[in-house]
């Protein structure tokens, strides 16, 4: 109990002093959280898309970290804040706050542990406690890389993680696409991030337009 009360506390403190950076020029900005179990490389995918180094050893994420990126899609500007919450059981209480004002999420499970896969769904039910609605979601299976090393019986196979997304999807009626990355190679972890951002940019693009006041002669 000491322990944990004294991570969230310099967690806090250091979230405190980092929120300063997050200042940028206007325009389109995005708050997208990485979820899903410890150790199925949430961090990993976070650093690869910020094109930082790949480091194979395994690090916890201590309750939540975060980033931000400027990129363009499809010529739109758009800052992304990046959050990398914790998947520890130890977090789960302290999670509830960094779901709060998520634009969209990226649920990440591993493919060479199907024990990762089968506790995605309870990922989305906590998504929907804490926020009481489920934004756009991108269905990761990460680790691809190390399938041709895996048998069927200890992976998961493209066609369960697209079963999936597409069951959730149609239960919840939330937009949502599944996709296979490396971390370790970055095979589709650019695409991972700007097929959510689109689904934004389109659904803001929508929103948009309901507001504009229509003239009347």
């Amino acid at each position: 109990m000491v322990l944990y009360i004294t991570n969230c506390f310099f967690l806090v403190v250091a979230i405190y002093w980092r929120f300063p950076k997050l200042t940028g020029p206007p325009g389109k900005q995005f708050k997208i959280s990485l979820i899903g179990d410890g150790q199925v490389g949430k961090t990993s995918l976070r650093r690869r898309y910020l094109d930082e180094i790949f480091k194979a050893s395994y690090i916890p994420t201590l309750g939540v970290d975060f980033a931000q990126k400027q990129i363009e899609v499809d010529g739109t500007p758009v800052r992304l804040v990046i959050w990398d919450i914790a998947g520890q059981p130890l977090f789960k209480n302290l999670r509830r706050q960094y779901y709060q004002g998520c634009s969209g999420l990226i649920l990440v499970y591993s493919v060479a542990e199907p024990e990762t896969f089968d506790n995605a769904s309870k990922w989305l039910v906590e998504a929907f406690e804490y926020m009481n609605r489920l934004p756009p979601l991108i269905v990761v299976g990460n680790k691809v890389d190390l399938r041709p090393s895996l048998t069927t019986k200890t992976s998961v196979s493209y066609e369960e993680g697209a079963a999936f997304a597409k069951r959730f999807s149609e239960s919840m009626n939330t937009q949502t696409i599944f996709i296979e990355t490396s971390a370790k190679t970055g095979k589709n972890v650019d695409e991972a991030f700007a097929s959510l951002v689109r689904i934004l940019l389109k659904n803001l693009d929508a929103s948009m337009d309901k507001e504009k006041p229509k003239l009347r002669l």
